[in-house]
């Protein structure tokens, strides 16, 4: 299926860099939690960018600068969509101390909020 490119596609993925250089270690955010985060474009009809931002977000990230922490933004299900470096990507989750089950991160304990909220301790656990 087709989708547009956002317009000033560069400026957009500026902005969604951003948001994924402040993702904390040891954290992850969802395509959409991203995109929710970022106006929709001037002339971008609202429905159209809820329905489109997320595979933006998904382009942007495959596109993102050496220090941007991509490995941090994954999908909505607590999984890593399958494409090329899915592996490199969990390595580097399990190295931040993300544990996956059944393939899936546990959003309730990993996901971050987001800028401006505050972050709450995490328990070490056991097991």
């Amino acid at each position: 299926m087709q989708y547009p490119s956002p317009p000033n596609q560069q400026r957009y993925y500026e902005q969604v860099w951003d948001l994924a250089r402040q993702v904390p270690y040891g954290r992850v955010v969802t395509y959409g939690q991203i995109a929710q985060r970022i106006s929709a474009p001037a002339g971008v009809d609202p429905q159209e960018y809820k329905a489109w931002s997320p595979r933006w977000v998904g382009d942007a990230m495959a596109a993102c600068p050496d220090d941007v922490p991509w490995q941090r933004v994954i999908n909505a299900q607590g999984k890593i969509s399958a494409r090329p470096g899915a592996q490199r990507q969990r390595r580097l989750l399990e190295a931040e101390g993300i544990v996956f089950v059944n393939d899936k991160v546990d959003l309730k304990r990993y996901q971050w909020p987001g800028p401006g909220h505050a972050e709450e301790p995490r328990q070490a656990t056991l097991f």
